[in-house]
């Protein structure tokens, strides 16, 4: 009951303006059905294989959000199904989300992903590349995505104030481009080490795990 627990716990000092996005990877069925049964519903995943089984194998109320970093070739295995795709770095991605949403005849909701961090190893576009692809006309021919929002991931970094300016900087970018008509409506930002820093700072949707879970299960 360990899951139950847990969920309850964290869920008590949850705004409710903010989603909560159970993250799910390397856990069992069992676990998952744990969270279901204490009434969440929203869980991410970072491999498409590992969400399509358990998406396979789970009721079919859940919304299943992929987290993780995407490549385009597998987009056509969890299609018929995913609620929400965090991480679109390229607008080739969005090419290819659509056209696999197109054969489903669905509308697949995405987030462009912001490189906020200053470590390498993070993905995402710069602000300009975003606004890019916002304001171009190729976008406005892929009917079958709908942008609503913006993801980033802070560094992994114990200084609190690094990790603040860089939601920081991404909230007063969201505010900017919803100023300026495009109607977002989700910032997805903050993970179990992160998530108070990012709510403070305008986060209304969270991404949490170990919080949730305990510590991952590493799967060689």
């Amino acid at each position: 009951m360990l899951v139950k627990q847990n969920l309850i716990e964290f869920k008590k000092n949850l705004p409710k303006e903010v989603t909560l996005v159970a993250v799910s990877k390397t856990k069992p069925i069992s676990d998952i059905m744990e969270a279901y049964e204490a009434g969440q519903r929203v869980f991410g995943e970072n491999k498409i294989q590992e969400m399509v089984n358990k998406y396979d194998e789970l009721p079919k109320d859940i919304q299943w959000h992929m987290i993780g970093h995407l490549q385009s070739n597998k987009v056509k295995y969890m299609a018929h199904f995913v609620n929400l795709i965090h991480g679109v770095d390229k607008f080739k991605t969005l090419k290819e989300i659509n056209k696999q949403a197109q054969k489903h005849n669905r509308v697949i909701n995405c987030l462009l992903q912001a490189k906020i961090a200053k470590e390498e190893t993070k993905f995402g576009m710069s602000f300009k590349e975003i606004e890019e692809i916002l304001q171009s006309e190729a976008l406005t021919e892929l009917k079958n995505v709908k942008i609503t929002g913006l993801m980033g991931m802070a560094s992994f970094s114990s200084n609190d104030k690094e990790v603040s300016d860089e939601f920081k900087s991404l909230k007063t970018f969201f505010d900017k481009l919803n100023n300026a008509g495009y109607e977002l409506s989700v910032l997805s930002m903050g993970m179990s080490g992160d998530y108070q820093l990012a709510i403070d700072h305008g986060s209304n949707m969270i991404r949490i795990g170990s919080a949730i879970f305990g510590s991952r299960n590493y799967i060689a």
